[in-house]
């Protein structure tokens, strides 16, 4: 059942709270390249923040079969989280902020198309595995990014209606996806430049730029 009184902070991961876009974009180049496949960084840059499937399908075309599809997803992942494992960083102000909304009150849910391998891998390297009340990955929701789903699912889990959330994003599809599901949307100009994050409601370049009373702000303009 939603409470409207209960505030909720809902995260994206890969572009807000750690920096991958390298790892991912390297990854993916080199899946494809052993296909003949050039994935341009125009390609990445695209397809950034959106499902495996969606981004395979976009490049190699809806012909590809159910397990060449699942195949080239999961080495493309296990060379991800190889490669990010060495370096992992999280960008400036992500987990000061989401330590002073759980300290505020605020619930707290990790809505990512990333598979959940990753996300336990990011989140225990980073230390911040119970800061979330709810973790939802991408085999939690059978449409990705812009579709609403995963952004809707993460507020059912908590208990909260969609009014009541602010979405955390860095990627076009995720703001759009956020907006989509009724939600407030804080975009962050990681890797996409501000003026194609027009949808948010708040756009900075850096979560540094932002306070819990600014979050509340947003909230008290429904």
């Amino acid at each position: 059942m939603f409470k409207s009184n209960n505030r909720a902070v809902i995260w994206d991961m890969d572009g807000v709270i750690v920096d991958t876009a390298f790892y991912h974009r390297q990854a993916w180049q080199e899946v494809f390249g052993k296909k003949g496949i050039l994935f341009s960084e125009e390609d990445f840059r695209h397809s950034f923040g959106q499902r495996n499937d969606t981004i395979i399908k976009e490049v190699m075309g809806t012909g590809v079969s159910p397990d060449e599809l699942n195949t080239i997803s999961s080495e493309k992942e296990v060379i991800f989280r190889e490669s990010i494992s060495q370096n992992l960083r999280p960008l400036p102000g992500a987990i000061e902020l989401i330590t002073l909304i759980r300290q505020d009150g605020f619930l707290t849910a990790l809505a990512s198309s990333a598979p959940i391998e990753n996300i336990r891998l990011l989140i225990e390297g980073l230390g911040i595995e119970k800061c979330f009340q709810s973790i939802i990955s991408a085999r939690d929701v059978s449409r990705g990014k812009p579709d609403p789903q995963v952004f809707l699912l993460a507020a059912r889990r908590l208990g909260t209606e969609p009014g009541s959330c602010i979405v955390i994003e860095d990627a076009v599809a995720g703001v759009s996806a956020a907006k989509r599901a009724g939600m407030h949307c804080v975009a962050v100009t990681n890797t996409h430049p501000r003026d194609s994050l027009i949808e948010a409601d708040l756009t900075v370049s850096s979560l540094t730029e932002i306070t819990v009373n600014d979050l509340k702000s947003l909230l008290s303009q429904s």
